[in-house]
């Protein structure tokens, strides 16, 4: 900013204007005096140039003179008294009179602290004080029963405009409210007809930049009485004490930027005032007064407006909270039900997308995901399971946040814009970055017209020297802009929904991950139990087992003579079911064995495996006259060779076993769909196998035919097969055509 009497100088255009020291102009406006004081001895260091024309005293002389030079012992005494207060703000204005030769002058005096320093405003008072304040008081009484009376945000704000215009005179008031972008929209109007609308305008974030914003926060109300000001340096230019330029940034007559004089003279405004509305203490929006003559508001009549500014910040929260306070009541409704699905649920998944409610609900989304264990689980309008999986990757990597949202995900991640129909709104709630672990709430988009007050982009002017600088737009009239790749914006309850639910599932996870493990405790103890008992069984059974075996030969042999035809077939008999007993009892045995054995873990070649097992069941083999057909060389596993080597075992001598065809075949491969982990089947054209057994035939000792039929045999191997793939961290099952054949697939993990 350019600033007269200063050693910098900061040339302003809107490529830079966010970068404006507005805080520190070096100079204010000329309808009153700033004094900057020394805090003990109230000495004068600073003062702005234009005293001669209020006081009759230059400003040189008044450098480093005591304050009493302007002000009697008593008007001294009170502003110390004053000064004594922490929070200045409450005692303003404190009325000052200076006498000037034969007169004296009433000022309103305005104080605050600075960097230790005291700053001390003086403005002078133009009106009768007191008559001034019971009329604004009832002014202001009457604004306030209006807008508690008010059911709405735009009632309110309508409301206020009216009031604000009645009590300051201005010719127009606007009541103007920013986006979460920081663009402002003018939601209320009180103007003459001659004058044009800038209703339902709205218009960008550089007009009011960040830093502008800053001091609207810390100052309830902004004052210029007359654009075309020549503004009064402040001499000298830097603080004696600390050599800084003065910080005015709570004061009411800092001077104003360049550029907004530029804007206000463009918009055809000669006086403006802003009152700040405050939500959550962030600027919600202004009471934005504009003029098209100079207009200066007495302190008073300014003070009554902050006042009403408060307390409409006050009423603005209420009634916007209470215009949610249904669809927050619904979401917090829809919360309940899910945590009560979570917990009833074993998966918590399917409480969260499987009923009614569902956490479509809980955002008001048209699509979700729940992104878990690398899988995942969609419902609604989502995009793509690649298009999900290649924005999971991009979160895991940009993102780490436990919460994000979007209204426009394209303008991030710019292969979002394909996905516009389903996911041009984003909501992402961390469950575990680590894990990739993610619920992504998804909105479509919605195609907006939205109506700027002039073009809001900034322009290039040609200045007379042929260089370029960018300036405010110099038109205001209605500039139309369609809005595409966005959704509508996520709510402020919605978001914190979202946060409320991601506590409620990591409890319910941790709480079903401690259940697991006390499961898998008593799992594993019950297991070790029930293996200790099969082995000591099979060994207590098989003693007195082989007694009644070998007393039944003892009597055939000693006693055949003396026992009839009958009674020979009987102990016949007694021999088969003992001789049954003890297969079953070894088959049990063998069983156990595996659930305690340690599996010896190595790349194992099936091709070598297979072949070996074929060679052992070669006798069988030619007896049955089956063909053994391997597709393809099989690969190479990871796995325990001899437990590995039982499972090929069991399943082709089953294919063996159970085939009546004249022309039997078993083929042996593995497929090629899933790479990791790799499948493998041997398959026969055997007898098959019904449906209805699909699930008994992996049970032990469960036989489909009588003993005797297809070569007899305990019905453990299947159960045996099942067990040891298991244990290789696999699964088995079976596809079977009653009469026409079978087979049985697993898998097993591929070496790397």
């Amino acid at each position: 900013m350019n600033t007269d009497n200063t050693d910098t100088t900061f040339e302003v255009d809107l490529s830079n204007c966010n970068k404006e020291p507005i805080h520190i102009p070096g100079s204010i406006q000329p309808h009153g005096v700033i004094l900057a004081l020394e805090s003990a001895e109230l000495t004068i260091f600073q003062v702005s140039n234009n005293t001669f024309s209020f006081f009759g005293i230059h400003p040189e002389n008044l450098i480093n003179q005591n304050l009493d030079i302007l002000l009697g012992k008593e008007q001294i005494n009170l502003l110390k008294d004053c000064l004594k207060n922490t929070d200045l703000p409450i005692v303003n204005p404190i009325e000052f009179c200076i006498k000037l030769h034969d007169k004296s002058i009433n000022f309103d005096g305005i104080i605050h602290r600075s960097n230790g320093f005291i700053i001390l405003e003086l403005e002078p008072i133009l009106s009768e004080k007191n008559h001034a304040f019971f009329n604004f008081y009832h002014l202001v009484k009457l604004a306030m029963l209006k807008l508690q009376a008010a059911t709405n945000v735009s009632e309110i704000s309508q409301i206020l405009a009216k009031e604000v215009k009645r009590i300051t005179g201005f010719d127009r008031v606007m009541v103007y409210r920013f986006d979460k972008n920081w663009n402002g929209t003018v939601i209320a109007e009180e103007k003459p007809e001659y004058l044009t609308s800038y209703l339902g305008l709205c218009y960008p974030a550089s007009d009011i930049p960040q830093q502008a914003r800053k001091l609207y926060t810390e100052n309830w109300l902004r004052l210029i009485p007359n654009v075309n000001y020549q503004a009064a340096t402040i001499i000298p230019t830097n603080n004696p004490v600390n050599n800084q330029p003065l910080n005015l940034s709570s004061s009411v007559l800092r001077s104003v930027s360049p550029l907004h004089i530029e804007y206000m003279q463009n918009m055809g405004v000669t006086a403006s005032m802003s009152i700040s509305i405050i939500k959550n203490k962030q600027l919600w929006g202004l009471i934005s007064c504009h003029h098209q003559s100079p207009k200066y508001v007495p302190y008073e009549i300014r003070s009554a407006c902050e006042f009403l500014g408060q307390m409409t910040s006050l009423e603005m929260s209420v009634k916007e909270d209470s215009e949610n306070t249904e669809s927050k009541i619904k979401v917090k409704s829809v919360h309940g039900k899910l945590i009560e699905y979570m917990s009833l649920d074993n998966n918590f998944i399917d409480a969260l997308i499987k009923h009614q409610p569902n956490i479509l609900h809980l955002v008001n989304a048209a699509g979700a995901a729940v992104c878990f264990n690398d899988q995942y689980h969609i419902i609604g309008k989502t995009p793509t399971t690649q298009d999900i999986h290649d924005l999971v990757n991009w979160i895991s990597q940009n993102l780490h946040e436990e919460i994000f949202y979007t209204d426009s995900l394209a303008k991030i991640y710019p292969e979002a814009e394909k996905l516009r129909n389903v996911a041009s709104g984003l909501m992402i709630l961390s469950i575990s970055k680590s894990q990739k672990n993610y619920i992504l709430w998804f909105r479509p988009e919605v195609v907006q017209t939205v109506n700027w007050g002039g073009n809001p982009h900034k322009p290039v002017e040609v200045v007379a020297n042929g260089s370029v600088r960018l300036s405010p737009r110099k038109s205001f009239d209605l500039w139309k802009e369609t809005v595409l790749l966005q959704s509508l914006p996520w709510k402020s309850y919605e978001v914190n929904a979202a946060i409320e639910l991601r506590s409620a599932i990591i409890s319910v996870v941790l709480r079903k991950a401690d259940e697991l493990a006390q499961l898998n405790i008593e799992l594993e103890r019950s297991n070790k139990e029930l293996d200790a008992f099969a082995y000591i069984a099979s060994h207590d059974l098989k003693e007195p087992l082989r007694g009644i075996h070998n007393y039944s030969n003892f009597l055939i042999e000693d006693y055949g003579e003396i026992i009839d035809a009958e009674g020979k077939e009987k102990l016949m008999t007694l021999i088969r079911l003992t001789q049954r007993m003890e297969d079953l009892i070894d088959s049990l045995l063998h069983f156990s064995r595996l659930g305690r054995v340690d599996l010896s873990m190595q790349p194992t070649n099936l091709n070598d495996l297979v072949h070996r097992i074929l060679d052992m069941l070669n006798l069988r083999i030619q007896e049955s006259g089956v063909e053994i057909r391997i597709p393809r060389p099989l690969p190479t596993v990871y796995g325990d060779r001899v437990q590995l080597g039982e499972v090929f075992s069991n399943l082709i001598a089953n294919a063996i076993k159970y085939n009546d065809k004249p022309n039997k075949w078993i083929e042996i491969g593995y497929l090629d769909n899933v790479p990791r982990p790799i499948t493998f089947y041997v398959q026969d054209n055997g007898i098959g196998i019904k449906e209805k057994h699909f699930d008994s035939v992996f049970r032990i000792f469960k036989r489909l035919h009588s003993p005797s039929k297809y070569g007899g045999g305990t019905g453990a191997g299947l159960t045996i097969v099942k067990k040891i793939v298991e244990r290789h961290g696999g699964t088995i099952w079976l596809e079977s055509t009653y009469g026409k054949g079978s087979t049985f697939y697993f898998t097993l993990q591929e070496t790397e």
